[in-house]
């Protein structure tokens, strides 16, 4: 019997949209958002068909990141549920679990769900729980297996497209803006992020697709709050390849691994439109979801604490690369 269990914990999303309310307080706190706000996001939920399919894919993952490793793999949701609190506690109810790998659903992100895992984890010991020691899987989103995906992905784009069309077309990258703030503290984020859009653009240039005008990284989903954040945002970027001659955008979410509210309503409604507004023929990549080469990239990372925290026990089945 395997003594290691995984934990992928993703953001989360609301099971229901009777559930945005209470979605949307987590995220702000603990503090209840307006009206108005509730009723904005309803209305995207509503537009990509009520609900979004974050969890259940991250299910798919775990339950494929299980079959490669040889040992359980919970789900968690920092946001919804599952929570954190109810992923640590049936793993500390199973009692059979020495060590305990948190992997996180966030390629860019790892630390920060780690943190939040080890809080967590922190205060249940205080309540007298018995849990498996923690051990941390770094980012994955740097990976070449998944910078590989995104780029056999990206090339069936522009293979439709054909070799004119791709000639005028700016390929946009995209991740998730974070407060200026976030980045002045020492998050790494935008470091990894610009160090996975840079790997694929050569893996673009080096494969067999058709030559894009440009790559340019682009941040999407700002949040409400009226501080700075990441940039250049969709607008700008779209202006800036507008500017230097392209007539479409081909949308890469390299930041989103798995489809979501961020991919299916603020690109391919919100993006979509904008791009429309600039007289740019827009595309998007699909998301990877719980390809082989998202989870082979977290598989490396688990290898990588097995070998250094505790030798790769004989029940784990991890394979060298």
């Amino acid at each position: 019997m395997c003594d290691v269990a995984l934990l992928l914990v993703c953001h989360g999303t609301p099971t229901s949209l009777d559930e945005i309310p209470s979605f949307l307080a987590r995220i702000r706190g603990g503090r209840p958002a307006s009206d108005v706000v509730v009723k904005a996001v309803r209305a995207r939920y509503e537009a990509i068909g009520g609900s979004s399919p974050l969890l259940r894919t991250t299910q798919a993952q775990a339950e494929k990141l299980s079959a490669r490793i040889g040992c359980p793999c919970f789900v968690a949701t920092r946001m919804g549920c599952p929570s954190v609190e109810d992923a640590l506690r049936a793993i500390a109810q199973a009692n059979r679990f020495r060590e305990l790998v948190v992997v996180s659903a966030a390629p860019h992100r790892a630390r920060v769900y780690f943190d939040e895992v080890r809080n967590v984890a922190a205060k249940l010991a205080a309540q007298g729980a018995m849990l498996p020691n923690l051990h941390e899987a770094r980012e994955w989103g740097t990976s070449q297996l998944y910078v590989r995906g995104w780029s056999n992905a990206t090339a069936q784009i522009l293979n439709g497209i054909g070799p004119s069309g791709a000639s005028r077309a700016a390929v946009v990258f995209t991740a998730h803006s974070l407060p200026i703030r976030m980045i002045d503290e020492g998050d790494p984020y935008s470091e990894l992020v610009t160090e996975t859009a840079s790997a694929l653009t050569e893996c673009l240039r080096n494969c067999h697709s058709p030559a894009v005008l440009l790559t340019i990284l682009a941040y999407q989903s700002q949040g409400m709050s009226n501080e700075l954040w990441l940039g250049p945002d969709l607008t700008a970027t779209f202006d800036h390849v507008r500017s230097v001659g392209a007539d479409s955008v081909v949308l890469v979410p390299i930041g989103f691994p798995v489809e979501h509210l961020e991919t299916l309503y603020d690109l391919d409604i919100e993006a979509r439109r904008m791009a429309e507004a600039h007289c740019l023929s827009f595309h998007r990549v699909p998301c990877l979801d719980a390809d082989d080469s998202v989870v082979e990239a977290m598989c490396v990372g688990v290898k990588e604490v097995a070998s250094a925290s505790w030798g790769v026990a004989p029940a784990i089945g991890l394979i060298s690369r």
